[in-house]
Protein backbone atom coordinates (compact mmCIF):
# COMPACT_ATOMS: atom_id res chain seq x y z
CA UNK A 1 0.00 0.00 0.00
CA UNK A 2 1.36 3.60 -0.89
CA UNK A 3 2.96 5.21 1.95
CA UNK A 4 0.75 7.86 3.83
CA UNK A 5 1.00 10.59 6.55
CA UNK A 6 -2.28 12.48 7.76
CA UNK A 7 -1.98 15.79 6.89
CA UNK A 8 -5.30 17.49 6.84
CA UNK A 9 -8.90 17.49 7.45
CA UNK A 10 -12.13 17.74 5.40
CA UNK A 11 -14.01 20.96 5.74
CA UNK A 12 -16.42 20.38 2.93
CA UNK A 13 -17.66 17.73 0.69
CA UNK A 14 -19.44 18.86 -2.89
CA UNK A 15 -19.83 15.43 -4.64
CA UNK A 16 -16.37 14.83 -6.07
CA UNK A 17 -14.89 17.91 -4.80
CA UNK A 18 -13.86 17.73 -1.27
CA UNK A 19 -11.68 20.80 0.05
CA UNK A 20 -9.52 19.81 3.44
CA UNK A 21 -7.53 22.44 5.72
CA UNK A 22 -4.22 21.73 7.32
CA UNK A 23 -2.27 21.03 3.64
CA UNK A 24 -0.18 23.39 3.48
CA UNK A 25 3.14 20.96 2.64
CA UNK A 26 0.98 19.74 -0.09
CA UNK A 27 1.85 20.61 -3.68
CA UNK A 28 -0.09 20.87 -6.79
CA UNK A 29 -1.64 17.25 -8.20
CA UNK A 30 0.00 15.90 -4.91
CA UNK A 31 -1.76 12.04 -4.68
CA UNK A 32 -4.03 11.75 -1.40
CA UNK A 33 -6.06 9.85 0.35
CA UNK A 34 -9.26 10.75 1.43
CA UNK A 35 -11.10 9.60 5.06
CA UNK A 36 -10.26 6.12 6.57
CA UNK A 37 -12.05 4.23 3.20
CA UNK A 38 -8.37 5.60 1.76
CA UNK A 39 -10.10 6.87 -1.26
CA UNK A 40 -7.94 8.22 -4.33
CA UNK A 41 -7.86 12.14 -4.71
CA UNK A 42 -5.69 14.36 -6.38
CA UNK A 43 -5.12 18.00 -5.75
CA UNK A 44 -6.26 20.59 -7.72
CA UNK A 45 -6.09 23.58 -6.05
CA UNK A 46 -3.88 25.36 -3.27
CA UNK A 47 -5.22 28.36 -1.14
CA UNK A 48 -3.03 29.23 1.99
CA UNK A 49 -3.39 25.87 4.06
CA UNK A 50 -6.47 24.82 2.09
CA UNK A 51 -6.63 22.33 -0.58
CA UNK A 52 -9.19 21.39 -3.19
CA UNK A 53 -9.28 17.65 -4.17
CA UNK A 54 -10.98 15.66 -6.53
CA UNK A 55 -11.96 12.23 -5.15
CA UNK A 56 -12.08 9.71 -8.22
CA UNK A 57 -14.06 7.19 -6.14
CA UNK A 58 -17.84 7.99 -4.93
CA UNK A 59 -17.71 10.23 -1.85
CA UNK A 60 -20.96 9.51 -0.71
CA UNK A 61 -21.18 9.11 3.20
CA UNK A 62 -17.41 11.22 3.67
CA UNK A 63 -18.28 14.25 6.28
CA UNK A 64 -16.25 17.40 7.33
CA UNK A 65 -14.05 16.63 10.06
CA UNK A 66 -12.51 13.28 8.21
CA UNK A 67 -8.88 12.75 7.50
CA UNK A 68 -6.85 13.52 4.43
CA UNK A 69 -3.57 11.67 4.15
CA UNK A 70 -0.85 12.54 2.00
CA UNK A 71 1.12 10.35 0.08
CA UNK A 72 3.76 13.08 -1.20
CA UNK A 73 3.57 11.49 -5.16
CA UNK A 74 1.65 12.69 -7.64
CA UNK A 75 -0.62 11.19 -9.77
CA UNK A 76 1.58 8.70 -11.60
CA UNK A 77 1.43 5.43 -14.04
CA UNK A 78 3.72 2.43 -13.78
CA UNK A 79 5.42 1.39 -16.55
CA UNK A 80 6.90 -1.81 -17.00
CA UNK A 81 6.07 -5.39 -18.91
CA UNK A 82 2.90 -6.24 -17.88
CA UNK A 83 1.38 -3.32 -19.76
CA UNK A 84 -0.22 -4.72 -22.94
CA UNK A 85 -3.46 -6.99 -22.86
CA UNK A 86 -4.19 -5.10 -19.38
CA UNK A 87 -7.66 -3.50 -18.79
CA UNK A 88 -7.32 -0.38 -16.32
CA UNK A 89 -9.50 2.35 -14.93
CA UNK A 90 -8.80 5.95 -15.21
CA UNK A 91 -6.24 5.88 -12.52
CA UNK A 92 -4.47 2.24 -13.45
CA UNK A 93 -6.09 -0.25 -11.27
CA UNK A 94 -6.24 -3.37 -12.72
CA UNK A 95 -9.92 -3.97 -13.34
CA UNK A 96 -9.12 -7.83 -14.14
CA UNK A 97 -7.23 -7.69 -10.88
CA UNK A 98 -10.18 -6.25 -8.80
CA UNK A 99 -12.81 -8.08 -10.37
CA UNK A 100 -10.63 -11.20 -8.92
CA UNK A 101 -10.45 -10.01 -5.58
CA UNK A 102 -14.03 -8.22 -4.82
CA UNK A 103 -15.84 -9.44 -7.18
CA UNK A 104 -18.55 -7.53 -9.53
CA UNK A 105 -18.89 -4.81 -7.17
CA UNK A 106 -16.05 -3.17 -6.46
CA UNK A 107 -15.71 -1.34 -3.19
CA UNK A 108 -14.24 1.95 -2.52
CA UNK A 109 -10.85 2.13 -1.14
CA UNK A 110 -9.67 -0.99 -2.58
CA UNK A 111 -5.78 -1.33 -3.69
CA UNK A 112 -4.69 -3.47 -6.13
CA UNK A 113 -0.57 -3.30 -7.72
CA UNK A 114 -0.98 -1.55 -10.89
CA UNK A 115 1.71 -4.00 -12.43
CA UNK A 116 2.14 -7.76 -11.37
CA UNK A 117 4.94 -7.49 -8.82
CA UNK A 118 5.20 -11.69 -8.72
CA UNK A 119 5.32 -12.40 -12.58
CA UNK A 120 9.13 -13.44 -13.89
CA UNK A 121 9.86 -12.05 -17.40
CA UNK A 122 13.03 -12.64 -19.53
CA UNK A 123 15.46 -10.25 -19.54
CA UNK A 124 17.68 -9.90 -22.42
CA UNK A 125 20.76 -7.45 -22.01
CA UNK A 126 21.74 -4.91 -24.82
CA UNK A 127 23.97 -3.11 -22.72
CA UNK A 128 27.58 -4.38 -21.85
CA UNK A 129 29.37 -3.97 -18.52
CA UNK A 130 31.48 -0.81 -19.14
CA UNK A 131 29.10 0.87 -21.55
CA UNK A 132 28.38 4.65 -20.86
CA UNK A 133 24.81 4.92 -20.75
CA UNK A 134 21.87 8.15 -20.31
CA UNK A 135 18.71 8.89 -20.41
CA UNK A 136 16.75 6.42 -23.27
CA UNK A 137 19.72 3.99 -23.76
CA UNK A 138 18.16 0.58 -24.29
CA UNK A 139 19.29 -1.54 -21.29
CA UNK A 140 17.93 -4.69 -22.95
CA UNK A 141 14.75 -6.63 -23.84
CA UNK A 142 12.04 -8.28 -22.96
CA UNK A 143 9.13 -9.91 -25.01
CA UNK A 144 5.97 -9.12 -23.40
CA UNK A 145 3.75 -10.77 -26.46
CA UNK A 146 4.59 -12.19 -29.44
CA UNK A 147 3.65 -9.04 -31.09
CA UNK A 148 5.33 -6.71 -28.69
CA UNK A 149 9.24 -6.50 -27.57
CA UNK A 150 9.50 -3.85 -24.62
CA UNK A 151 12.57 -2.25 -24.58
CA UNK A 152 13.78 -1.48 -20.56
CA UNK A 153 15.56 2.05 -20.69
CA UNK A 154 17.53 3.95 -18.72
CA UNK A 155 15.03 6.36 -16.73
CA UNK A 156 15.12 9.96 -17.47
CA UNK A 157 17.47 11.84 -15.17
CA UNK A 158 20.22 9.07 -14.74
CA UNK A 159 23.39 8.31 -16.56
CA UNK A 160 26.70 6.87 -15.82
CA UNK A 161 28.85 3.15 -16.64
CA UNK A 162 27.25 -0.04 -16.69
CA UNK A 163 28.61 -1.46 -13.22
CA UNK A 164 26.60 -4.98 -13.25
CA UNK A 165 23.59 -5.90 -16.16
CA UNK A 166 21.12 -9.02 -15.14
CA UNK A 167 21.04 -11.89 -17.40
CA UNK A 168 17.72 -13.79 -17.16
CA UNK A 169 13.95 -14.41 -15.52
CA UNK A 170 13.14 -11.47 -13.39
CA UNK A 171 10.33 -9.48 -11.83
CA UNK A 172 10.04 -6.19 -12.74
CA UNK A 173 10.74 -4.74 -9.14
CA UNK A 174 14.18 -6.50 -9.01
CA UNK A 175 17.56 -5.00 -10.32
CA UNK A 176 18.70 -5.64 -13.62
CA UNK A 177 21.47 -3.49 -14.12
CA UNK A 178 23.99 -1.15 -11.67
CA UNK A 179 24.82 2.30 -12.92
CA UNK A 180 27.30 4.02 -11.99
CA UNK A 181 27.99 8.12 -11.95
CA UNK A 182 30.63 10.50 -12.27
CA UNK A 183 30.60 11.25 -8.63
CA UNK A 184 30.47 7.35 -7.85
CA UNK A 185 27.22 6.86 -6.91
CA UNK A 186 25.61 3.64 -8.18
CA UNK A 187 21.79 3.11 -8.94
CA UNK A 188 20.05 -0.15 -9.02
CA UNK A 189 17.78 0.01 -11.61
CA UNK A 190 14.53 -2.21 -11.73
CA UNK A 191 12.65 -2.94 -15.25
CA UNK A 192 9.78 -0.90 -13.68
CA UNK A 193 9.74 2.85 -13.60
CA UNK A 194 6.71 5.69 -12.90
CA UNK A 195 6.23 8.67 -14.57
CA UNK A 196 3.60 11.31 -13.74
CA UNK A 197 0.90 11.40 -16.07
CA UNK A 198 0.72 15.34 -16.60
CA UNK A 199 4.41 15.88 -17.01
CA UNK A 200 5.02 14.66 -21.07
CA UNK A 201 7.87 12.52 -21.29
CA UNK A 202 11.10 14.06 -22.85
CA UNK A 203 12.51 13.28 -26.44
CA UNK A 204 15.14 14.62 -28.55
CA UNK A 205 13.43 16.75 -31.62
CA UNK A 206 9.76 16.68 -33.02
CA UNK A 207 9.85 16.15 -36.88
CA UNK A 208 7.10 17.19 -39.15
CA UNK A 209 4.88 13.58 -40.13
CA UNK A 210 5.80 12.55 -43.39
CA UNK A 211 4.08 9.04 -43.46
CA UNK A 212 0.29 8.15 -43.56
CA UNK A 213 -1.29 6.03 -41.07
CA UNK A 214 -2.36 3.44 -43.16
CA UNK A 215 -6.37 2.11 -41.52
CA UNK A 216 -7.55 0.61 -44.69
CA UNK A 217 -10.62 2.53 -44.49
CA UNK A 218 -10.74 4.16 -48.24
CA UNK A 219 -12.44 7.41 -47.41
CA UNK A 220 -10.00 7.96 -44.91
CA UNK A 221 -6.42 7.13 -46.34
CA UNK A 222 -7.55 8.41 -49.97
CA UNK A 223 -9.69 11.62 -48.84
CA UNK A 224 -8.45 12.77 -45.25
CA UNK A 225 -5.59 10.83 -44.51
CA UNK A 226 -4.25 11.11 -40.94
CA UNK A 227 0.08 11.19 -40.71
CA UNK A 228 1.71 9.19 -38.09
CA UNK A 229 2.05 11.45 -35.08
CA UNK A 230 -0.97 13.46 -36.22
CA UNK A 231 -3.89 14.44 -34.32
CA UNK A 232 -7.69 13.66 -35.79
CA UNK A 233 -11.14 14.91 -34.10
CA UNK A 234 -14.64 12.30 -35.19
CA UNK A 235 -17.51 14.62 -33.98
CA UNK A 236 -20.53 13.64 -34.73
CA UNK A 237 -23.67 13.23 -33.20
CA UNK A 238 -25.80 10.29 -31.57
CA UNK A 239 -26.05 7.12 -33.54
CA UNK A 240 -23.76 8.54 -36.60
CA UNK A 241 -21.06 5.91 -35.71
CA UNK A 242 -18.43 7.83 -33.89
CA UNK A 243 -17.41 4.55 -32.04
CA UNK A 244 -17.79 2.68 -34.88
CA UNK A 245 -15.04 4.18 -36.96
CA UNK A 246 -12.93 4.58 -34.08
CA UNK A 247 -12.86 0.70 -33.30
CA UNK A 248 -11.97 0.19 -37.04
CA UNK A 249 -9.35 2.15 -36.66
CA UNK A 250 -8.33 0.84 -33.66
CA UNK A 251 -8.77 -2.88 -35.53
CA UNK A 252 -6.94 -2.17 -38.48
CA UNK A 253 -4.40 1.09 -38.75
CA UNK A 254 -1.27 0.05 -39.45
CA UNK A 255 0.20 0.99 -35.63
CA UNK A 256 2.05 -1.14 -33.66
CA UNK A 257 0.60 -0.49 -30.08
CA UNK A 258 -3.24 1.08 -29.81
CA UNK A 259 -4.37 2.53 -26.41
CA UNK A 260 -7.74 2.45 -26.34
CA UNK A 261 -9.38 5.00 -23.60
CA UNK A 262 -13.24 4.70 -22.45
CA UNK A 263 -13.63 8.23 -21.17
CA UNK A 264 -17.44 8.40 -20.12
CA UNK A 265 -19.01 6.44 -22.52
CA UNK A 266 -21.47 3.61 -22.23
CA UNK A 267 -20.00 0.37 -20.33
CA UNK A 268 -21.56 -1.75 -23.56
CA UNK A 269 -19.73 -0.32 -25.93
CA UNK A 270 -16.27 -1.29 -23.38
CA UNK A 271 -17.77 -4.39 -23.34
CA UNK A 272 -18.40 -4.45 -26.99
CA UNK A 273 -14.24 -4.16 -27.06
CA UNK A 274 -13.60 -6.68 -24.46
CA UNK A 275 -15.34 -9.31 -26.22
CA UNK A 276 -14.31 -8.35 -29.98
CA UNK A 277 -10.46 -7.85 -29.43
CA UNK A 278 -9.37 -10.95 -28.45
CA UNK A 279 -11.39 -12.64 -30.92
CA UNK A 280 -10.17 -10.49 -33.51
CA UNK A 281 -6.92 -11.60 -35.68
CA UNK A 282 -4.49 -8.98 -36.33
CA UNK A 283 -3.71 -9.02 -40.18
CA UNK A 284 -0.17 -7.50 -39.21
CA UNK A 285 0.74 -10.27 -36.68
CA UNK A 286 -1.81 -13.02 -37.19
CA UNK A 287 -2.57 -12.97 -33.21
CA UNK A 288 -5.35 -11.41 -31.48
CA UNK A 289 -5.52 -7.63 -31.87
CA UNK A 290 -5.37 -7.26 -28.00
CA UNK A 291 -1.44 -8.92 -28.10
CA UNK A 292 -0.87 -5.36 -28.91
CA UNK A 293 -3.69 -2.89 -26.86
CA UNK A 294 -3.93 -1.11 -23.95
CA UNK A 295 -7.45 -0.78 -22.79
CA UNK A 296 -8.38 2.06 -19.89
CA UNK A 297 -11.96 2.04 -19.53
CA UNK A 298 -13.93 5.05 -17.18
CA UNK A 299 -17.35 4.40 -18.00
CA UNK A 300 -20.18 6.97 -17.69
CA UNK A 301 -21.24 5.10 -14.70
CA UNK A 302 -17.96 5.43 -12.91
CA UNK A 303 -16.91 8.72 -11.23
CA UNK A 304 -16.81 11.48 -12.57
CA UNK A 305 -13.57 12.92 -12.04
CA UNK A 306 -11.51 9.97 -13.22
CA UNK A 307 -12.40 11.02 -16.72
CA UNK A 308 -9.40 13.37 -16.64
CA UNK A 309 -6.97 10.85 -15.27
CA UNK A 310 -7.60 8.57 -18.07
CA UNK A 311 -6.96 10.67 -20.82
CA UNK A 312 -3.61 11.54 -18.84
CA UNK A 313 -2.94 8.02 -17.70
CA UNK A 314 -3.52 6.70 -21.96
CA UNK A 315 -1.18 9.38 -23.13
CA UNK A 316 1.77 8.95 -20.48
CA UNK A 317 1.97 4.95 -21.83
CA UNK A 318 1.41 5.80 -25.41
CA UNK A 319 4.53 8.04 -24.86
CA UNK A 320 6.84 5.27 -22.86
CA UNK A 321 5.43 2.81 -25.89
CA UNK A 322 6.71 5.73 -28.07
CA UNK A 323 9.83 5.90 -26.90
CA UNK A 324 10.82 2.39 -27.89
CA UNK A 325 10.36 3.22 -30.99
CA UNK A 326 6.97 1.99 -31.46
CA UNK A 327 3.95 3.88 -33.66
CA UNK A 328 1.20 4.52 -31.20
CA UNK A 329 -2.00 5.23 -31.83
CA UNK A 330 -4.22 6.24 -28.88
CA UNK A 331 -7.55 6.37 -29.05
CA UNK A 332 -9.94 8.61 -26.74
CA UNK A 333 -13.84 7.89 -27.18
CA UNK A 334 -15.23 10.77 -25.84
CA UNK A 335 -12.91 13.99 -25.01
CA UNK A 336 -16.66 15.40 -24.73
CA UNK A 337 -17.40 13.53 -21.66
CA UNK A 338 -13.89 14.58 -20.18
CA UNK A 339 -14.92 18.41 -20.56
CA UNK A 340 -17.87 17.52 -19.05
CA UNK A 341 -16.39 16.31 -16.26
CA UNK A 342 -14.14 19.77 -16.37
CA UNK A 343 -17.15 21.73 -16.61
CA UNK A 344 -18.44 20.24 -13.17
CA UNK A 345 -15.52 20.31 -11.68
CA UNK A 346 -14.97 23.91 -12.41
CA UNK A 347 -18.44 24.78 -11.32
CA UNK A 348 -17.81 23.33 -7.82
CA UNK A 349 -15.03 25.28 -7.07
CA UNK A 350 -16.86 28.30 -8.22
CA UNK A 351 -14.51 29.73 -11.03
CA UNK A 352 -16.13 32.03 -13.80
CA UNK A 353 -17.52 30.16 -16.25
CA UNK A 354 -16.57 30.40 -20.23
CA UNK A 355 -18.92 29.77 -23.18
CA UNK A 356 -21.92 27.69 -22.22
CA UNK A 357 -20.53 26.94 -18.94
CA UNK A 358 -17.15 25.35 -19.67
CA UNK A 359 -13.92 26.68 -17.78
CA UNK A 360 -11.98 29.27 -19.71
CA UNK A 361 -9.09 26.81 -19.39
CA UNK A 362 -11.10 23.90 -21.60
CA UNK A 363 -9.18 24.92 -25.02
CA UNK A 364 -5.75 24.86 -23.08
CA UNK A 365 -6.06 21.33 -20.89
CA UNK A 366 -7.33 19.75 -24.87
CA UNK A 367 -4.26 21.19 -26.40
CA UNK A 368 -2.03 19.87 -23.40
CA UNK A 369 -3.29 16.46 -24.55
CA UNK A 370 -3.10 16.37 -28.69
CA UNK A 371 0.04 18.31 -28.02
CA UNK A 372 1.63 15.31 -26.44
CA UNK A 373 1.00 13.01 -29.92
CA UNK A 374 3.95 13.44 -32.35
CA UNK A 375 6.71 12.22 -34.15
CA UNK A 376 9.71 12.40 -32.24
CA UNK A 377 13.45 11.09 -32.08
CA UNK A 378 13.53 9.54 -29.15
CA UNK A 379 16.21 9.91 -26.08
CA UNK A 380 19.01 7.12 -26.64
CA UNK A 381 22.28 6.65 -28.54
CA UNK A 382 20.68 4.85 -31.49
CA UNK A 383 18.32 7.98 -32.58
CA UNK A 384 15.27 5.80 -33.21
CA UNK A 385 12.18 7.31 -34.11
CA UNK A 386 8.71 6.84 -32.56
CA UNK A 387 5.05 8.14 -33.15
CA UNK A 388 2.06 9.03 -31.39
CA UNK A 389 -0.94 9.74 -33.27
CA UNK A 390 -4.03 10.49 -31.12
CA UNK A 391 -7.92 10.38 -32.48
CA UNK A 392 -10.30 11.88 -30.24
CA UNK A 393 -14.10 11.40 -30.33
CA UNK A 394 -16.19 14.84 -30.09
CA UNK A 395 -19.83 14.26 -29.10
CA UNK A 396 -21.67 17.69 -29.67
CA UNK A 397 -25.34 17.72 -28.57
CA UNK A 398 -27.07 17.03 -31.42
CA UNK A 399 -24.21 17.25 -33.41
CA UNK A 400 -23.73 21.08 -33.61
CA UNK A 401 -20.08 21.46 -34.31
CA UNK A 402 -20.18 25.34 -33.53
CA UNK A 403 -19.95 24.15 -29.52
CA UNK A 404 -17.39 24.99 -27.62
CA UNK A 405 -15.78 21.37 -27.16
CA UNK A 406 -15.52 21.23 -31.03
CA UNK A 407 -14.79 24.59 -32.10
CA UNK A 408 -12.11 24.07 -29.40
CA UNK A 409 -10.83 20.99 -30.65
CA UNK A 410 -11.14 22.03 -34.68
CA UNK A 411 -8.66 24.73 -33.17
CA UNK A 412 -5.90 21.80 -32.55
CA UNK A 413 -6.65 18.76 -34.81
CA UNK A 414 -5.28 18.69 -38.75
CA UNK A 415 -7.62 16.35 -39.40
CA UNK A 416 -12.00 16.43 -38.98
CA UNK A 417 -13.59 13.64 -40.16
CA UNK A 418 -17.23 14.71 -39.81
CA UNK A 419 -19.67 12.08 -39.41
CA UNK A 420 -22.98 12.86 -40.68
CA UNK A 421 -26.62 11.36 -39.63
CA UNK A 422 -28.42 11.19 -42.49
CA UNK A 423 -25.33 9.48 -44.15
CA UNK A 424 -25.85 6.86 -41.06
CA UNK A 425 -29.39 6.23 -41.60
CA UNK A 426 -29.18 5.20 -45.27
CA UNK A 427 -26.25 2.95 -43.95
CA UNK A 428 -23.76 4.64 -45.50
CA UNK A 429 -20.87 3.38 -43.69
CA UNK A 430 -18.03 5.49 -42.57
CA UNK A 431 -20.52 7.88 -42.39
CA UNK A 432 -17.96 10.58 -42.94
CA UNK A 433 -19.27 13.60 -44.83
CA UNK A 434 -16.68 14.43 -47.62
CA UNK A 435 -18.18 18.03 -48.09
CA UNK A 436 -17.49 18.97 -44.28
CA UNK A 437 -14.69 17.14 -43.98
CA UNK A 438 -10.70 17.72 -44.52
CA UNK A 439 -7.52 16.92 -43.77
CA UNK A 440 -4.54 19.72 -43.22
CA UNK A 441 -1.63 16.65 -44.02
CA UNK A 442 -2.51 16.24 -47.81
CA UNK A 443 0.42 18.00 -49.07
CA UNK A 444 3.37 16.42 -46.53
CA UNK A 445 1.17 12.92 -47.44
CA UNK A 446 0.94 13.64 -51.04
CA UNK A 447 4.64 12.61 -52.13
CA UNK A 448 4.83 9.45 -49.83
CA UNK A 449 1.14 8.19 -51.91
CA UNK A 450 3.00 9.04 -54.95
CA UNK A 451 6.28 7.85 -54.29
CA UNK A 452 4.91 3.95 -52.86
CA UNK A 453 1.42 3.60 -53.93
CA UNK A 454 0.45 5.07 -57.48
CA UNK A 455 2.52 8.23 -58.76
CA UNK A 456 -0.58 9.50 -60.27
CA UNK A 457 -1.98 9.27 -56.51
CA UNK A 458 -2.55 12.73 -55.95
CA UNK A 459 -4.37 13.56 -59.02
CA UNK A 460 -6.68 10.65 -58.79
CA UNK A 461 -7.74 12.13 -55.41
CA UNK A 462 -8.32 16.10 -56.73
CA UNK A 463 -10.39 14.97 -59.19
CA UNK A 464 -12.77 12.80 -57.23
CA UNK A 465 -12.80 15.54 -54.53
CA UNK A 466 -13.90 17.83 -57.75
CA UNK A 467 -16.51 15.42 -59.08
CA UNK A 468 -17.96 14.83 -55.57
CA UNK A 469 -17.94 18.87 -55.71
CA UNK A 470 -19.86 18.68 -58.59
CA UNK A 471 -22.47 16.25 -57.51
CA UNK A 472 -23.50 18.68 -54.97
CA UNK A 473 -23.85 21.55 -57.42
CA UNK A 474 -25.88 19.26 -59.56
CA UNK A 475 -28.15 18.09 -57.08
CA UNK A 476 -29.25 21.48 -56.29
CA UNK A 477 -30.16 21.82 -59.67
CA UNK A 478 -32.09 18.57 -59.70
CA UNK A 479 -33.78 19.91 -56.69
CA UNK A 480 -35.14 22.94 -58.32
CA UNK A 481 -35.85 21.96 -61.87
CA UNK A 482 -36.07 18.12 -61.94
CA UNK A 483 -33.47 15.33 -63.13
CA UNK A 484 -35.17 15.57 -67.02
CA UNK A 485 -33.39 19.42 -67.25
CA UNK A 486 -29.83 17.92 -67.04
CA UNK A 487 -28.16 16.90 -70.21
CA UNK A 488 -25.98 13.64 -70.88
CA UNK A 489 -22.80 14.71 -69.72
CA UNK A 490 -24.48 16.19 -66.13
CA UNK A 491 -26.12 13.01 -66.06
CA UNK A 492 -22.67 10.68 -66.70
CA UNK A 493 -21.15 12.75 -63.96
CA UNK A 494 -24.07 11.82 -60.99
CA UNK A 495 -24.05 8.11 -62.21
CA UNK A 496 -19.59 8.58 -61.64
CA UNK A 497 -20.24 10.09 -58.57
CA UNK A 498 -22.72 7.73 -57.54
CA UNK A 499 -20.21 4.97 -58.23
CA UNK A 500 -17.86 7.11 -56.11
CA UNK A 501 -19.52 6.95 -52.82
CA UNK A 502 -21.04 3.22 -53.32
CA UNK A 503 -18.55 1.72 -54.53
CA UNK A 504 -15.51 3.28 -53.25
CA UNK A 505 -15.94 5.24 -50.24
CA UNK A 506 -19.14 2.85 -48.59
CA UNK A 507 -17.55 -0.53 -46.75
CA UNK A 508 -19.27 -3.02 -44.93
CA UNK A 509 -17.17 -3.26 -41.46
CA UNK A 510 -19.10 -7.16 -41.64
CA UNK A 511 -17.68 -8.75 -44.95
CA UNK A 512 -13.85 -9.71 -44.17
CA UNK A 513 -13.01 -8.95 -47.20
CA UNK A 514 -14.27 -4.93 -47.33
CA UNK A 515 -13.48 -3.92 -43.86
CA UNK A 516 -9.69 -3.26 -44.78
CA UNK A 517 -8.61 -2.77 -48.39
CA UNK A 518 -4.81 -1.30 -48.70
CA UNK A 519 -4.20 1.51 -50.40
CA UNK A 520 -2.80 0.16 -53.81
CA UNK A 521 -6.17 -1.58 -54.12
CA UNK A 522 -7.49 1.71 -53.63
CA UNK A 523 -5.56 3.07 -56.28
CA UNK A 524 -6.54 0.38 -58.52
CA UNK A 525 -10.10 0.72 -57.56
CA UNK A 526 -9.64 4.75 -58.17
CA UNK A 527 -8.26 3.67 -61.75
CA UNK A 528 -11.15 1.75 -62.64
CA UNK A 529 -13.83 4.46 -61.48
CA UNK A 530 -11.88 6.96 -63.67
CA UNK A 531 -10.80 5.27 -66.35
CA UNK A 532 -14.98 4.01 -66.78
CA UNK A 533 -16.13 7.47 -66.46
CA UNK A 534 -13.13 9.04 -69.28
CA UNK A 535 -14.35 6.48 -71.69
CA UNK A 536 -17.63 7.16 -70.77
CA UNK A 537 -17.20 10.95 -71.32
CA UNK A 538 -15.88 9.87 -74.53
CA UNK A 539 -18.45 8.29 -75.98
CA UNK A 540 -21.50 11.09 -74.87
CA UNK A 541 -19.39 13.74 -76.57
CA UNK A 542 -19.15 11.80 -79.70
CA UNK A 543 -23.42 11.20 -79.39
CA UNK A 544 -23.60 7.80 -77.01
CA UNK A 545 -26.36 8.34 -74.40
CA UNK A 546 -25.39 8.00 -70.38
CA UNK A 547 -27.54 4.86 -70.87
CA UNK A 548 -25.21 3.04 -73.74
CA UNK A 549 -22.30 4.54 -71.25
CA UNK A 550 -23.35 3.00 -68.05
CA UNK A 551 -23.79 -0.77 -69.46
CA UNK A 552 -25.75 -2.83 -66.60
CA UNK A 553 -23.19 -5.80 -66.42
CA UNK A 554 -19.99 -3.78 -66.06
CA UNK A 555 -21.49 -1.33 -63.73
CA UNK A 556 -21.95 -4.13 -61.52
CA UNK A 557 -18.78 -5.49 -62.00
CA UNK A 558 -17.35 -2.36 -60.89
CA UNK A 559 -19.75 -2.34 -57.71
CA UNK A 560 -18.85 -5.88 -56.97
CA UNK A 561 -14.53 -4.92 -57.20
CA UNK A 562 -14.56 -4.28 -53.63
CA UNK A 563 -15.37 -8.07 -52.45
CA UNK A 564 -12.31 -9.23 -54.46
CA UNK A 565 -10.61 -10.86 -51.94
CA UNK A 566 -6.70 -10.16 -52.08
CA UNK A 567 -5.52 -13.23 -54.11
CA UNK A 568 -7.78 -12.54 -57.18
CA UNK A 569 -8.29 -8.75 -57.15
CA UNK A 570 -5.39 -8.21 -59.36
CA UNK A 571 -6.60 -10.48 -62.28
CA UNK A 572 -9.76 -9.30 -61.63
CA UNK A 573 -9.39 -5.69 -62.09
CA UNK A 574 -7.01 -6.61 -65.14
CA UNK A 575 -10.16 -7.99 -67.06
CA UNK A 576 -12.36 -5.75 -66.02
CA UNK A 577 -10.56 -2.94 -67.58
CA UNK A 578 -9.92 -4.99 -70.21
CA UNK A 579 -13.59 -5.22 -70.98
CA UNK A 580 -14.36 -1.67 -70.65
CA UNK A 581 -11.89 -0.84 -73.05
CA UNK A 582 -13.32 -3.48 -75.45
CA UNK A 583 -16.97 -2.33 -74.63
CA UNK A 584 -16.36 1.02 -75.63
CA UNK A 585 -14.25 0.86 -78.57
CA UNK A 586 -17.14 -1.41 -79.88
CA UNK A 587 -19.53 1.63 -78.81
CA UNK A 588 -17.47 3.45 -80.82
CA UNK A 589 -17.71 1.85 -84.12
CA UNK A 590 -21.15 1.48 -83.82
CA UNK A 591 -21.96 5.00 -83.51
CA UNK A 592 -19.28 5.41 -86.49
CA UNK A 593 -21.27 2.92 -88.69
CA UNK A 594 -24.49 4.91 -87.90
Amino acid sequence: MTDTNKAGTIRKVAGPLIVADGMRDVQMHDVVRVSEKKLIGEVIELRGDKASIQVYEDTAGIGPGEPVYVTGEPLSVELAPGLIESIYDGIQRPLTEIAKAEGDRISRGVEVPKLDREKKWTFVPVAAVGDSVSAGDVLGTVEETPAVTQKIMVPYGVSGTVEWIFDGDATILEPIARIKDEKGNITELPMMQKWPVRRRRPYQTKKVPREPMVTGQRIIDALFPIAKGGVACVPGPFGSGKTVVQHQLAKWSDSDIIVYIGCGERGNEMTDVLKEFPELLDPRTGLPLMKRTVLIANTSDMPVAAREASIYTGITIAEYFRDMGYKVAIIADSTSRWAEALREMSGRLEEMPGEEGYPAYLSTRLAEFYERAGNVVCLGKDNREGAVTAIGAVSPPGGDTSEPVSQATLRIVKVFWGLSADLAYQRHFPAIDWLKSYSLYLNTLNPYFNDHIDENWSQKIDRIRALLQQESELNEIVSLVGFDSLGEKDRLTLECTRSIREDFLQQNAFREVDRFTPPEKQAEMLDIILGWFDLASAAVKDGASCADATPEDLMMRIAAMKYEPEDTWVSYYQSLRADLQTYFRALAQKGGDE
